[in-house]
C-alpha cells in the first residue's frame, strides 16, 4: 500500500498537546496547501462547500490499541477502533470542514484541528 501527501496543513495550532480534539471544540481556520501536481484536482470545489479533509496524523504513536478515551485517566482503558483517538496502527483524521476561501491551490477551510505540517491524503465531498 502507497499513500502520498496531496498537500499539508498550515495552522497556527502547532501543538498536538494543545490543539483542541474535535473541530467543533475551539479548533481555528487554517490553509490546506495543495501540491502543485494535485492542484487541479481542485476544480469544482467552490467556497461554501462542506468537504472532508483526510490527513495522516504524521505524530500518532501507531503501537496504541487501547486508549482512556480524551486521554482522561478516569475514562475506563477502551480499544482505539471504538474512540477517535490520534494514536492508532493507521493513523487517518477524518475533519469535516467548509470551504472559507480559495487562492490558487490554497484552500483556506474551518474549523479544523489538524496542527501545522499534517500531510493531506485526500480531499472528498460531503454528500
Amino acid at each position: 500500500m502507497h499513500l502520498r501527501p496531496i498537500g499539508v496543513i498550515r495552522s497556527v495550532l502547532r501543538d498536538r498537546r494543545k490543539a483542541p480534539r474535535q473541530g467543533s471544540e475551539g479548533a481555528p481556520d487554517a490553509w490546506l496547501e495543495v501540491h502543485d501536481w494535485a492542484a487541479e484536482g481542485l476544480q469544482g470545489v467552490a467556497v461554501g462547500d462542506e468537504i472532508i479533509v483526510i490527513t495522516w496524523f504524521h505524530q500518532a504513536d501507531r503501537d496504541v490499541l487501547r486508549t482512556h478515551p480524551r486521554s482522561d485517566p478516569r475514562n475506563p482503558l477502551t480499544g482505539i477502533f471504538a474512540t477517535r483517538s490520534p494514536d492508532r496502527p493507521n493513523p487517518l483524521g477524518l475533519h469535516p470542514v467548509t470551504v472559507r476561501a480559495i487562492d490558487g491551490n490554497r484552500v483556506r477551510i474551518g474549523p479544523v484541528e489538524a496542527i501545522d505540517g499534517t500531510p493531506v491524503v485526500d480531499i472528498k465531498p460531503v454528500i
